[in-house]
């Protein structure tokens, strides 16, 4: 008899359609790789819609929550920001479900992935703090939002010794690809597990719950071998009983 494979709910995107798009209606969005990265590490992908009031009713029914990216930003209110950068975008509604899903699998010590501004859900949810813009900040900085394509590695990361990560990557370094305009910048409860070469945040975890990862890069596309080994700890833990 096959073993079960562990249900993992992801979040979805959010469009509100147009003449020109694939609905004049609002759609859902996902990248097919969010979901074939799952399946390959053995977990049953399924999409949570964006639906905050039946988060708690969805819990039950997963094992693991992966939190995905996205072309838009956390309400800088949401960590005690006043000001908002002039390049920020908002989803609120995509932003309140995501924490709804996201407080509830904490709540209940679900096995969670949070993938770019997953990650930065993450990081705010645990007291956490955001750099807005980080050219702005850091106008040294590497080009975090890569030119070339994003199936191509832009960087390198130095995983903190003794991390989850470093357990799961069984490596000091990873090359990965970059996708973002904001990053972590402080992790609150949580603990720093991966760092750019340019000394900005890329990875987080929290050591209190079973299984809760952040990085700022996209390990779906499998382009540093330690990408897989993400998933497959991810699925792992999300298929272990308490």
């Amino acid at each position: 008899m096959t073993a079960r494979r562990p249900v993992i709910g992801i979040t979805l995107d959010h469009e509100a359609g147009g003449t020109d798009r694939y609905s004049r209606f609002p759609w859902y969005a996902l990248r097919e790789n969010y979901m074939s990265a799952v399946s390959t590490a053995g977990g049953l992908p399924v999409a949570l819609p964006l639906f905050p009031q039946l988060a708690g009713e969805y819990l039950p029914h997963i094992d693991g929550l992966l939190i995905t990216g996205g072309a838009f930003d956390i309400d800088p209110t949401l960590y005690g920001d006043t000001t908002c950068h002039e390049t920020i975008t908002l989803r609120p509604r995509r932003t309140q479900a995501e924490t709804a899903y996201l407080e509830a699998a904490l709540h209940q010590n679900t096995p969670v992935l949070g993938i770019c501004g997953g990650m930065q859900l993450m990081a705010v949810a645990l007291g956490g703090t955001l750099i807005q813009h980080i050219p702005a900040s850091f106008p040294d900085a590497l080009p975090h939002e890569q030119p070339n394509p994003r199936d191509e590695a832009s960087h390198a990361v130095n995983i903190t010794p003794h991390t989850l990560l470093a357990q799961i990557a069984t490596t000091s370094h990873m090359a990965v690809n970059s996708s973002h305009h904001q990053a972590v910048r402080t992790p609150g409860r949580a603990v720093v597990n991966a760092m750019a070469e340019d000394g900005l945040i890329e990875g987080i975890e929290d050591p209190t719950q079973r299984f809760c990862l952040g990085v700022q890069w996209h390990p779906e596309f499998g382009i540093d071998p330690g990408d897989r080994k993400i998933f497959n700890a991810f699925i792992q833990a999300a298929g272990e009983t308490e």
